[in-house]
């Protein structure tokens, strides 16, 4: 039988967590919950950076980046994911998907960008710390956030110029909860060995060369600590990449088991990438909050002149 062959659709269908139908009800609290607190610690954090003058650091200005993606993954999957998860209806317009497809490729492979920025960061204040003002300066910053999302650009332009000018089949029925370049290749009639080609290749240096950085700039890291005479000093010097190194795990651990282990289940693969877009977005915010001093302590001053303000006031 001749498979048909069709343009771009006008609609999609997005099976999400179909086959699991008493997990639907549980997953859209989950959802929702994630979704709130998302906003409101990620948001936090960029306010409390602008706020608070202790806070604009070159670490506080890439980690006010960070946030800016989390929130623009978030906000781009979730709505799309609570609706399909509350009704019936599992549809989603192509110029939504297309939008999915072009924030989640630009968004992760900024992040990817701004953690290797954010470790060499980390790398500059404990085994330069007698020059760091001179190297991290702000427009050098500026300079190096900016590469993080040009970088993002050229691989969500790259892989959704390569992904729409595939020729697709007759069903538009995508196996996930979002739509993502490898499910769309899945659904092509035409010969897929380019596409399938370039996302492997630009896997390399925007996904694999930021985790080498950032394992090298640790590297250094952890000589320089090991070096330091007193153990009060190697744990104030450890301290400070702790909430990176928690972030960096969780962030390049999902990415590693989904695109290198291809033969992974379909609901394995949904439920890693259920983890990467909205718990991980969660997450960031929640370990530099309860784990920075810094954060903690802008957040009492804040919350100790709203209190003053209330009594001058009631006064």
């Amino acid at each position: 039988m001749e498979r048909e062959n069709v343009s771009f659709p006008n609609t999609f269908v997005l099976l999400g967590f179909s086959e699991f139908p008493w997990l639907e009800t549980p997953l859209s609290a989950v959802v929702l919950v994630s979704y709130l607190l998302t906003l409101v610690g990620n948001s936090s954090i960029i306010l409390l950076s602008l706020v608070d003058p202790r806070l604009q650091t070159p670490m506080y200005f890439f980690l006010d980046n960070l946030s800016l993606l989390d929130l623009s993954l978030t906000c781009t999957i979730a709505p799309q994911l609570l609706a399909n998860l509350w009704g019936p209806d599992k549809t989603i317009a192509a110029w939504g998907c297309i939008t999915q497809v072009c924030i989640f490729s630009c968004t992760s492979c900024t992040e990817c960008a701004m953690l290797a920025m954010m470790a060499i960061d980390r790398y500059v204040a404990i085994c330069r710390p007698l020059r760091y003002t001179l190297i991290m300066r702000p427009w050098v910053c500026v300079q190096m956030a900016a590469a993080c999302w040009s970088s993002g650009l050229v691989n969500a332009l790259l892989q959704a110029t390569l992904t729409l000018q595939l020729p697709l089949c007759g069903h538009h029925t995508l196996d996930h909860f979002f739509c993502e370049v490898p499910v769309l290749i899945k659904l092509a009639c035409g010969d897929t060995t380019a596409n399938e080609l370039a996302l492997t290749l630009l896997s390399i240096p925007f996904g694999m060369a930021p985790l080498l950085l950032v394992l090298i700039s640790y590297a250094f890291i952890a000589r320089a600590v090991l070096k330091l005479p007193s153990a009060e000093g190697r744990h104030k010097a450890l301290s400070t990449c702790s909430s990176h190194l928690l972030v960096v795990t969780l962030y390049f651990g999902p990415g590693m088991y989904l695109y290198l282990q291809p033969s992974a289940k379909s609901s394995q693969a949904k439920l890693m990438s259920f983890f990467y877009c909205v718990i991980t977005p969660l997450l960031n915010p929640l370990i530099y909050t309860l784990r920075n001093k810094d954060v903690k302590t802008a957040w009492t001053r804040i919350l100790q002149s709203q209190g003053e303000l209330q009594s001058l006031k009631a006064r």
